[in-house]
């Protein structure tokens, strides 16, 4: 039987094959046990036990940026995964109201307290260590990917000082999406915003590296097809979405996630320069 960084990669595996032969799909797992606050994160996740006897990275809907981190962290990590790029899988984590009463740590208590329901949980990639880009060379063509993925998602947390990436098993994973899509906190002009490019590309920790964006470009428009984007922003919770809207409904508002993002892979061209340029200047 495998071990526990087995059964990781064959659930990665599996999830990355029904992405690419089937609609996107997420599990949904009972959250058993809070084992440990992961304090370097604004928003306080945690690293959590579930009913299937696996750990997870959990993030919750009542940290304070509410449930548009989770939407941005679902929509952000399931499009790289149909890209081919490694991410841990992503699943839905039910918080029960009788979870957390015993835990001694008022803050934590009120974040359990305030994230009843259903939340976001990532796979604990256990034995996993943080990328650091002065030790290890990333190839070309991957480093083209992650800066054209994040361009599309408009993610600013892709830094030389906080890479979210990690090395497990001599591989480059990707983690933490959810600074990705930050112009739903406002929706104010997100039509305009989806042509435009993506002035934070020039402090990506990968560009310097990412000498093959139009190659990509081509590859992932091709893949990012509407019917893709429709089907990874159709698993968005309602309820996620209802929360602090400028729609009058959920699907509304899913509406609009689907027309930005289509929009942006329609005219990708536009960020594709700008990252080629910003690049230009650091050689």
């Amino acid at each position: 039987m495998p071990d526990d960084g087995g059964r990781q990669i064959l659930f990665y595996l599996a999830a990355q094959y029904a992405c690419m032969h089937h609609p996107p799909e997420l599990r949904t797992v009972n959250v058993t046990r809070y084992v440990t606050p992961l304090r370097e994160g604004g928003s306080m996740p945690a690293i959590a036990e579930a009913d299937d006897q696996f750990l997870y990275v959990l993030k919750f809907r009542g940290a304070g940026q509410g449930p548009k981190a989770l939407i941005a962290e679902l929509i952000g990590g399931e499009i790289a995964r149909a890209l081919g790029l490694k991410m841990p899988e992503i699943v839905f984590a039910n918080l029960d109201s009788a979870f957390g009463r015993t835990e001694p740590d008022e803050e934590i208590q009120d974040l359990l307290k305030a994230s009843v329901g259903l939340n976001l949980a990532v796979h604990y990639l256990s034995g996993s260590i943080t990328f650091d880009p002065t030790v290890t060379t990333v190839d070309a063509a991957i480093a083209s990917k992650i800066v054209w993925l994040d361009c599309l998602l408009l993610n600013v947390d892709r830094t030389c000082r906080n890479t979210n990436m990690l090395l497990w098993y001599k591989e480059l994973w990707l983690i933490d999406h959810g600074a990705s899509l930050y112009f739903h906190h406002s929706w104010h002009n997100w039509e305009e915003k989806a042509l435009l490019p993506f002035a934070n590309a020039k402090d990506h920790v990968l560009l310097p590296q990412a000498t093959e964006l139009d190659t990509i470009d081509a590859a992932f428009r091709t893949i990012l097809t509407d019917e893709l984007i429709t089907s990874i922003v159709a698993l968005v919770p309602d309820s996620w979405l209802l929360h602090d809207a400028p729609f009058e409904t959920a699907e509304q508002h899913r509406a609009a996630y689907v027309r930005f993002l289509t929009a942006r892979v329609a005219h990708s061209q536009t960020f594709v320069k700008a990252a080629n340029d910003a690049r230009a200047t650091l050689i």
